[in-house]
């Protein structure tokens, strides 16, 4: 069954930023969509969100796609770190992510990047080149360790729509997911 997880950031709610509009494109190729409002966004705190999202009745599978922004990024992260062995998605994209360990934006408990490999068959991290809060050495250092694609969209901040009213579509992420929602 093909379905698609998209995990907002910090003090956003599902309808922020592109969310509304990649869930409209998604559910028109066919996919079951859920963007949660994830618990206490304004502080997020990434065994929270596992606890949420694992105890839904959400089914991760080979045809499942996770798209993660900002904070929702490290928690695509931490979700595919806690996925039993033998459960595999299809694609994770991580759009705006930070290293938590080295940032104040959610719990600082760094992501084992070992359990993450081999949870996704495609793992896109993309970046602008000009992210005011989350630096591209995080999307680099994920991409290059989990030997992922790095997407960098230069001049586009953080894909928000608070810093431009752009950002309430990413049609970059449709090019990029292409091969999956055809």
């Amino acid at each position: 069954m093909k379905n698609a997880l998209i995990l907002h950031g910090t003090s956003a709610n599902p309808h922020a930023n592109w969310f509304d509009w990649l869930r409209d494109e998604l559910e028109a190729s066919g996919y079951n969509v859920w963007v949660p409002q994830l618990p206490n966004a304004d502080h997020p705190d990434m065994q929270t969100y596992r606890e949420f999202i694992f105890s839904s009745d959400f089914n991760f599978n080979e045809e499942t796609l996770i798209i993660g922004h900002s904070s929702g990024a490290v928690a695509t992260l931490s979700l595919l770190e806690s996925l039993p062995q033998d459960k595999k998605i299809d694609t994770a994209v991580m759009v705006g992510v930070y290293r938590p360990e080295n940032h104040s934006y959610s719990s600082k408990e760094p992501i084992d990047v070992n359990k993450v490999k081999g949870k996704a068959k495609r793992m896109v991290f993309v970046h602008s080149d000009n992210d005011p809060y989350c630096p591209l050495e995080g999307a680099e250092y994920f991409a290059k360790t989990l030997n992922a694609e790095l997407v960098v969209i230069p001049n586009n901040d953080h894909f928000s729509y608070e810093l431009n009213p752009k950002h309430s579509k990413l049609p970059e992420l449709i090019d990029i997911l292409t091969g999956e929602i055809e």
